[in-house]
């Protein structure tokens, strides 16, 4: 099944932007009385008729709308942007396919880039969305400074993943079920004493990821693997 994103879709916006009705009409080839499924990015689908297949912008009609399976908790990783941009790229990729629901760019003292393109970021998240056939996007937030990431968290459990001698606890033995979760993952250069510090006294919980060393973004989808997985 082919799943095609139209966000303002539940506004009467009922047609394909440019791009997504050349994808529909000139190579899936599509046709006029056919049924395509259209997400908002908000949480629904939508089964629709397509009732115009021009491949600059194609006209369709809602025949019935339903709202994907809620989840009784939620994901948010903030993270460091890398100094290669096809990394952070790759990692919003693969989360929005193993499922979250917030990413947060964070400027910590060894952040090695400190813009990233979020029209670019928004266009990877939309395709996974559309590959993983999921209704919702995450929201990305722009790079925002570290005690401002910090100060602006309201999850219920909240984590840090630093690894050093005196940290022996993994993030799935101190993870409970169904809850709000925000897990913070540090640039190449890791956090500083004083970051963690300012964490672990705003009721951050210091974590491992494992016994590897984990590159920036491997850190981060590993981080949101296993919060989807202490869920089954």
């Amino acid at each position: 099944m082919n799943l095609f994103y139209q966000p303002a879709i539940s506004e009467g916006s009922l047609f394909l932007d440019q791009e997504e009705s050349r994808h529909c009409v000139r190579v899936l080839r599509k046709t006029s009385g056919d049924t395509i499924r259209v997400a908002d990015g908000k949480g629904y689908f939508y089964e629709v008729v397509i009732t115009k297949a021009d491949q600059n912008k194609c006209l369709f009609e809602i025949q019935h709308q339903f709202q994907q399976e809620h989840r009784p908790y939620s994901i948010h990783v903030a993270i460091s942007p890398t100094k290669n941009a096809d990394r952070i790229e790759w990692f919003v990729e693969k989360c929005v396919e193993i499922g979250i629901d917030c990413i947060t760019l964070m400027d910590c003292k060894n952040t090695e880039r400190s813009f990233i393109k979020k029209d670019r970021l928004h266009k990877m998240a939309v395709s996974a969305m559309k590959q993983s056939l999921k209704a919702s996007l995450p929201l990305i937030n722009d790079v925002t400074p570290f005690p401002q990431v910090i100060g602006n968290a309201q999850e219920e459990m909240k984590f840090i993943a630093f690894v050093d001698q005196s940290n022996p606890d993994h993030l799935k033995d101190l993870v409970l079920p169904n809850r709000s979760y925000m897990v913070l993952i540090g640039p190449e250069g890791d956090f500083t004493k004083e970051e963690l510090d300012i964490a672990l006294r705003s009721d951050f919980k210091k974590v491992s990821l494992g016994s590897s060393r984990l590159r920036t973004e491997t850190a981060g989808i590993a981080a949101c693997h296993i919060l989807n997985l202490i869920q089954s």
